[in-house]
């Protein structure tokens, strides 16, 4: 904050004490108006605020969510209502609340045309059960059944030699 400057007659320890009341109290008066400003941002706001705008925005939170993890979802409610209902947009969402890659079929040959795949590692299924429920409920397409699939990694080791065979054939006669 600018530093204030008081008129040159009033001098000496009253007015260092003048201007040092007056420059606490402006700061006071500062930080009430910028509250407000303060409170605009979903990852540092009063959690009665953010409440407030989580309800504006369509978001509940569901049981034992974390803090921070409820903060994200009210701070990308907007662009996550633009991603929804599309597969690269499913896809960004998860990856914007912390979930991860997730690999999404759909039309799957000898299955109902309306299931979709989610091809999901089994500690994101694991660490996130409700959030993933909640996601496919707010932002899955309309008509579409989901279901999880874990995918695990293997390692697989492959090893190449070379394979020298000498091959005859012998006939043997009566």
């Amino acid at each position: 904050m600018i530093r204030m400057k008081l008129p040159f007659w009033l001098g000496g320890a009253e007015l260092a004490k003048l201007t040092a009341a007056a420059q606490a109290w402006w700061e006071k008066v500062k930080g009430w108006i910028q509250w407000p400003l303060l409170q605009a941002d979903a990852e540092t706001c009063h959690l009665t605020i953010l409440d407030l705008m989580a309800w504006q925005r369509d978001i509940t939170r569901f049981n034992n969510e974390p803090e921070g993890l409820y903060r994200l979802r009210v701070k990308y409610a907007f662009i996550n209502a633009v991603d929804a209902g599309s597969t690269a947009g499913l896809k960004r969402i998860l990856r914007r609340l912390g979930v991860g890659y997730v690999e999404i079929d759909e039309r799957i040959p000898d299955r109902d045309w309306d299931v979709v795949l989610l091809r999901l590692s089994d500690s994101q299924l694991s660490e996130n059960p409700e959030l993933l429920r909640v996601l496919v409920q707010q932002y899955g397409r309309t008509c579409r059944r989901y279901d999880f699939v874990t995918i695990t990694p293997v390692t697989l080791r492959v090893f190449a030699a070379d394979f020298n065979d000498d091959q005859q054939t012998l006939v043997a006669s009566l």
